[in-house]
């Protein structure tokens, strides 16, 4: 998002410059909304063993992508946005009601941080988290 204005007499100093945000603000912000919604249980990709990639790639200095923004695609323009997100769910959850409540939470708080306008939030489901599958997140070696 940018907003431009040029300075002159009749500005607010508030309204004088630009603002940009990148679209891992956005990816961030999407992916805490998304987690916040009960019967979601993971970001990402659906199988086991990439999840488990991914929460190990996350705790690594360095890694390429915060854990918060895993399974978000954002692209942002100078006014809008649009979203991707891939989601597992639990178990016996409704993958509609979950979609939907996923949908309203992410649009509501990325509008409300960022100004920008949400055009359409995509949802992929990749996997359902069964009750009798052991979490995938590795314990860590360091302590």
């Amino acid at each position: 998002m940018t907003e431009t204005a040029s300075g002159g007499s009749g500005k607010e100093p508030g309204d004088r410059g630009r603002t940009s945000i990148a679209d891992g603000v956005v990816e961030k912000i999407a992916g805490l909304a998304a987690r916040e919604v009960v019967g979601v249980h993971a970001m990402g990709s659906g199988s086991g063993l990439s999840r488990t990639f991914g929460a190990v790639r996350d705790r690594v200095p360095g890694g390429q992508k915060a854990g918060v923004s895993r399974g978000v695609k954002a692209e942002v323009g100078e006014t809008q946005t649009a979203l991707d997100l891939e989601i597992v769910v639990d178990y016996g959850v409704s993958i509609r009601d979950v979609a939907r409540a996923v949908r309203e939470n992410v649009i509501s708080a990325v509008e409300r941080m960022t100004g920008l306008e949400v055009v359409e939030v995509n949802i992929a489901v990749s996997d359902v988290k069964l009750p009798d599958e052991p979490d995938e997140e590795p314990e860590s070696r360091l302590q």
